[in-house]
């Protein structure tokens, strides 16, 4: 008998094909997983007028099916996918232990023998095991009878997943009755448009993760080639991602009208995690070069053994006057001691010079080019030299840091390198500003920044976002070898400094303060005695609340 309303077959069926197209549409244009799941489902029971249904997944090469959506109308169950309601049901095995075939569980069978199974009344049928259809009946009140059980099979001819319906509904009276065959048409023809659109965004998930997989991979390169900055390729992108959703949700000032969609933030994420890429062509000894003289080695084990030969000549010295006939060994003694003195302070001048920090005094400076002169040794070839090479002297007048100028373009020129691999990938349309944004981060407002000497109206908010991530975390990183972490105070003054000069953009620097974007960063990455209490009156730039 047909359940069809007051109406002709054939306009009820012309109806429910209109359906079922309109649902492929809008199965193709699901992007979210368990959203598309959700829709297969809701659709399959909507054409067939059913109660109820689960939808269940195969995962590839596994003898198993997952519960992945629980709906029953009547009960008001809703399980799985965008309901955050975990379904509490072990999968189903295709086979037991010994790989015989398991054909008396409805589900299994229609895999195993692939093939639509059409149950007019589970009570009555015979050859499946209904045992727990029947205790859930028993436990919820409920009288499960019709069951339309549909394999989804995808392009490849795999099956990856199984529809079931329970209870189909008459249209005009709302008795629960058998499905038709128009029914399971319907049923099959949605079944095999959700399998091509599931396996598609499956498909699309494992490229992704693939992808994710891969910048992963180039990250850990760079961690292993570098382990003193190893840690930045991670802790960027989720500074990034933190400012940049404080962002999204502020409600005043010029960047109030921005927002991200997913799929933005999904391009903002690779391109924070791919900022630095191009430092895996960087040379090691540059990247971690934890002091001014070093570069596969510490030089300055070099200028110590210089001293102690200089000790050692100077004692020789002091042994020949001593043998003079006439010889004052007292003020001999005087003299050498005084002159190991001066040797040994010399030496100590070095050593601090070799350890890079925040600035180095005109006057230091001098004293180095003072010491390069002021000894002199034989090399070992015999050649009377100053004491400090031009090299040496040129790395240990070193103003700020560790590294020269020449080194400092070394390390600068990653960025090039990082634009330059980046704008050589070809980039879906919804990722083609990754190379923009990755390559923004160490451009500045005022134009002064790196590589092309960009101003703020010509980056975008996101590679603006990248910036101020990328100098906080550098600020307050704890594995830098020349230098130690920055409180929150301290690296909070300095971006507040450079907000001052033009560096960073100064609306994203307030949101960064007034949302207490580091408050969140810090707990997660910073040393504990690194987290002060940070009077945001105090630092420079800041607008206020």
């Amino acid at each position: 008998m047909d359940r069809s309303p007051p109406q002709s077959d054939n306009d009820d069926l012309l109806r429910r094909l209109a359906e079922l197209n309109q649902i492929g549409v809008a199965l193709s244009q699901e992007k979210d997983l368990n959203r598309l799941l959700e829709t297969i489902l809701i659709a399959a029971k909507k054409i067939t007028n059913a109660d109820g249904g689960t939808l269940y997944r195969r995962p590839a090469g596994k003898d198993i099916l997952t519960f992945e959506i629980i709906r029953t109308d009547s009960l008001g169950i809703a399980m799985g996918g965008t309901t955050g309601v975990k379904i509490p049901f072990p999968p189903i095995q295709l086979r037991d232990p010994r790989g015989r075939e398991n054909t008396s569980m409805v589900v299994a069978y229609a895999v195993l023998k692939d093939r639509t199974v059409n149950i007019a009344d589970a009570y009555q049928e015979k050859g499946f095991d209904f045992s727990g259809t029947k205790a859930f009946d028993r436990h919820t009140g409920y009288h499960s009878t019709s069951f339309l059980t549909v394999p989804m099979k995808n392009h490849e001819d795999e099956i990856i997943g199984v529809l079931q319906l329970i209870n189909a509904k008459d249209r005009t009276t709302g008795a629960t009755v058998a499905f038709t065959e128009t029914d399971q048409r319907l049923a099959e023809s949605l079944a095999s448009q959700a399998a091509v659109a599931l396996t598609n965004r499956l498909l699309i998930v494992q490229l992704e993760n693939l992808f994710e997989s891969f910048v992963g991979l180039l990250n850990k390169a760079i961690d292993e080639k570098s382990p003193y900055t190893g840690g930045h390729c991670h802790r960027v992108p989720v500074l990034t991602m933190l400012l940049a959703e404080a962002v999204h949700e502020t409600q005043a000032g010029s960047h109030a009208l921005w927002h991200m969609t997913d799929l933005d933030r999904y391009e903002l994420k690779l391109a924070a995690l791919l900022h630095d890429c191009g430092k895996v062509t960087t040379p090691v000894h540059v990247v971690d070069k934890a002091t001014k003289l070093q570069t596969i080695f510490d030089r300055i084990g070099l200028i110590d053994t210089r001293f102690e030969v200089l000790k050692r000549d100077a004692e020789v010295a002091m042994l020949r006057r001593q043998r003079a006939p006439d010889a004052d060994a007292k003020a001999i003694d005087q003299a050498y001691r005084q002159r190991l003195w001066e040797i040994q302070e010399d030496r100590e001048f070095l050593r601090l010079c070799n350890i890079g920090g925040e600035t180095m005094s005109p006057e230091n400076q001098d004293r180095v080019h003072d010491i390069a002169t002021k000894y002199r040794w034989k090399n070992p070839l015999g050649e009377v030299v100053d004491f400090l090479t031009p090299d040496e002297i040129e790395n240990l007048t070193i103003k700020a840091g560790t590294l020269t100028a020449a080194e400092r373009q070394i390390i600068n020129h990653h960025i090039d390198v990082t634009i330059q691999m980046l704008e050589a990938l070809p980039w879906p349309r919804h990722l083609q500003n990754v190379p923009e944004y990755a390559g923004g981060h160490h451009e500045r407002m005022d134009g002064k920044g790196y590589p092309r000497g960009l101003t703020g109206a010509q980056m975008s908010v996101q590679a603006r976002i990248m910036g101020i991530a990328d100098i906080f975390e550098a600020l307050t990183a704890r594995d830098r070898p020349y230098k130690p972490g920055k409180t929150l105070t301290e690296s909070l003054q300095i971006l507040g400094q450079m907000r001052l000069n033009g560096h960073i953009d100064p609306e994203l620097f307030d949101i960064f303060v007034r949302a207490r974007v580091y408050e969140r960063y810090a707990k997660e990455f910073m040393d504990p005695a690194q987290v002060d209490e940070v009077d945001v009156k105090k630092i420079p730039g800041y607008s206020g609340e």
